[in-house]
């Protein structure tokens, strides 16, 4: 049977206390315990502890630990459960402490993954440029069930949607003056979908810009495009096989056939 010869406060923390223990042999260092625990077990000097006894301090203390640690990774934002679980794996807390801090934050208040998925599908409206299939992705990859998530998303609405993805298409457009018009409505496309969009949002949004084409910006991209050919091919090809050459590879960039025949009427016809 050991007896506490004396308790003192820790230098680096406060609410953390060494338990010092003299067992007959003279006193030695026992262990530490949180101030909760410490005012749980009435832990005193000239106290009797016996093995079972402080089996059961030292289990508290790690449980004491372990929500500490919980409470101090989400001090920093709101956390998954998943994320939590993980956090305090990491940390080697054991499972079952890890259970009972789980709980106990849970019945707080501190853990809700609906309250998390809300928060951040509305932080992902308001600050990002995802579309809510790329959101409900996070969200399962954060641990979200996929009924919490989806639950979550019905936020997103069509509206939100459109609008960003229609302020994003109409910055998208205006950079890539030097692609055909169809090209660039192609690129916007794809990368509407890879940023989460629905496809009929992004159909919607299409459609709106197709009738926008600036035919001036069109003709300068075309011949940017067919400069660059020309220089390219004109070495080892000309006439007809030049001719047919560059309105094979205009075609693929999104030009009209219009358009190219009016190109390569000007710019090797008449200097032919």
């Amino acid at each position: 049977m050991a007896v506490i010869s004396r308790i003192t406060t820790q230098k680096k923390n406060s609410e953390r206390y060494n338990i010092f223990l003299d067992d007959g042999a003279g006193e030695t260092y026992g262990f530490s315990v949180n101030e909760a625990v410490l005012i749980k077990y009435r832990l005193r000097k000239g106290m009797q502890l016996d093995d079972s006894l402080m089996i059961d301090i030292k289990r508290d203390d790690a449980a004491q630990k372990a929500y500490a640690l919980a409470i101090n990774y989400l001090s920093y934002r709101m956390r998954t459960k998943q994320e939590v679980y993980d956090y305090l794996q990491k940390k080697a807390v054991d499972e079952a402490d890890i259970a009972r801090v789980m709980k106990k934050l849970e019945v707080n208040g501190l853990l809700d993954d609906a309250a998390f998925a809300e928060a951040f599908v509305n932080t992902r409206m308001r600050s990002s440029t995802k579309g809510p299939r790329l959101v409900k992705q996070e969200l399962q990859e954060k641990g979200v069930s996929l009924s919490v998530a989806e639950a979550a998303i019905d936020a997103y609405t069509f509206e939100i949607q459109y609008e960003k993805a229609k302020k994003w298409a109409a910055q998208k457009l205006s950079r890539n003056t030097k692609q055909a018009f169809k090209k660039q409505l192609a690129h916007l496309q794809s990368s509407l979908l890879r940023k989460g969009f629905t496809p009929d949002v992004i159909e919607q949004v299409v459609q709106e810009f197709q009738n926008m084409r600036d035919d001036d910006a069109e003709w300068k991209a075309l011949e940017h495009h067919g400069k660059k050919l020309l220089k390219k091919h004109q070495d080892r090809l000309s006439g007809a096989a030049l001719k047919q050459k560059m309105k094979e590879a205009l075609y693929r960039k999104g030009f009209s056939l219009e358009q190219i025949h009016r190109y390569l009427h000007t710019s090797i016809d008449d200097k032919g």
